[in-house]
C-alpha cells in the first residue's frame, strides 16, 4: 500500500510542477492560436496526470453537450477536485479568489498562459465588478467557457444546494453538469472545518479510488420574463434530478455563517401561532 501511495505522491508533484512550469514559459508566447493550442494541451496534459494520482476513475456521459467557448458551466460541488475531474475533459476559464503560498504561485503561472479570471479578496464581495469581468469574458467567443460552482461551497453530494444568483445574471448560454461520486471507494467530500486542505488531498490518495459519474446536460438559456433566481433553481433542479441528488432550497453557507436574526424571527413566529392555535383548540374543547 505504501508503494501505491508513494506512486500517487510522485504523480501529484510531476502534475503540479509541470502544470507551473510549463504554464510560466507558454505565458511568454505572444497571444495567438499557437499559444492557445499549447495552452490547452498542457492543462489537458497536467490535470490528466493530477486525475491518475487519485486513481480516480471517471465515467463521463453525453459528451456532445460539453461547454462550448462563450459559455459558463455550472456544476453541483462536492470537493476541490471537481475542478480536476472536469478539466481533464476539457478546458475552462477558472474563477476565483487569488490565494498565497504554493496555490498563489500555480494561479500566477496558469493565467500566463489563460485567461482565467482570478479576484483580490478587496473585489470577490464587489457584485458589480465580479459580474462585468464574467459579462467581458463570455462576450469574447475566442475564450474557453468559465467553470462556476453556483454553490459557493463543498456539500456532500447528496442534495444540491441554493445556486447563488450572480453568474446567471449575464445573460449567456449555461451548461449544466452534474457530478456524482461512488463513496464505496473513496468519500470525495471536504468537510473543511474538520480537515486542510493538505490533510484532505493525502486522504484522497490514500483512499482506494475516486469512482464518479460527469452527465453533460443540454445547454440552457434563461427565458422570456424569467429572472435569474428562477433560472438558477431551474438549472439546479435539472442538475439534481440528472445526479440522483435532493434538490434543496437552503443556503450551503448557513453551515458556516451564524443565523441571522430575521431567520430566528421568522421561525419564533410560526412556532407561536402554533402553540396558539393548540390552546385555542384546547380552549374549545
Amino acid at each position: 500500500m505504501s508503494c501505491f501511495w508513494f506512486i500517487r505522491l510522485t504523480l501529484a508533484i510531476t502534475g503540479v510542477g509541470l502544470l507551473v512550469v510549463l504554464t510560466a514559459m507558454i505565458g511568454f508566447l505572444p497571444n495567438g492560436r499557437m499559444k492557445n493550442f499549447l495552452s490547452e494541451k498542457v492543462h489537458l496534459m497536467c490535470y490528466r496526470i493530477c486525475v491518475r494520482a487519485l486513481t480516480a476513475i471517471i465515467t463521463y456521459h453525453h459528451s456532445e453537450n460539453k461547454p462550448k467557448n462563450g459559455g459558463i458551466c455550472v456544476a453541483n460541488h462536492t470537493s476541490p477536485i471537481d475542478v480536476i475531474i472536469l478539466a481533464s475533459d476539457g478546458c475552462y476559464a477558472m474563477v476565483g479568489q487569488i490565494h498565497g503560498g504554493l496555490m498563489g504561485l500555480i494561479q500566477r503561472s496558469m493565467v500566463k498562459a489563460c485567461p482565467h479570471i482570478w479576484f483580490e479578496r478587496s473585489e470577490v464581495k464587489d457584485r458589480h465588478l465580479v459580474a462585468k469581468r464574467l459579462s467581458d469574458h463570455v462576450k469574447d467567443k475566442s475564450k474557453l467557457p468559465i467553470l462556476i460552482f453556483p454553490e459557493g461551497t463543498c456539500i456532500n453530494n447528496t442534495s444540491v444546494m441554493m445556486f447563488k444568483k450572480g453568474s446567471f445574471e449575464i445573460g449567456s448560454t449555461v451548461y449544466p453538469v452534474a457530478i456524482k461520486y461512488d463513496p464505496r471507494f473513496g468519500e470525495a467530500f471536504w468537510n473543511s472545518s474538520q480537515f486542510g486542505m493538505m490533510n484532505y488531498l493525502l486522504r484522497m490518495m490514500s483512499s482506494w479510488a475516486i469512482v464518479c459519474s460527469v452527465w453533460y446536460l443540454p445547454p440552457m438559456i434563461r427565458q422570456e420574463g424569467e429572472d435569474a433566481m428562477q433560472f438558477a433553481n431551474r438549472v439546479k433542479a435539472a442538475i439534481a434530478r440528472q445526479g440522483g441528488l435532493v434538490d434543496l432550497l437552503w443556503d450551503g453557507g448557513l453551515k458556516r455563517g451564524k443565523v441571522k436574526d430575521t431567520f430566528k424571527e421568522e421561525q419564533q413566529k410560526l412556532y407561536s401561532k402554533i402553540l396558539v392555535g393548540t390552546q385555542e383548540v384546547r380552549s374549545r374543547s
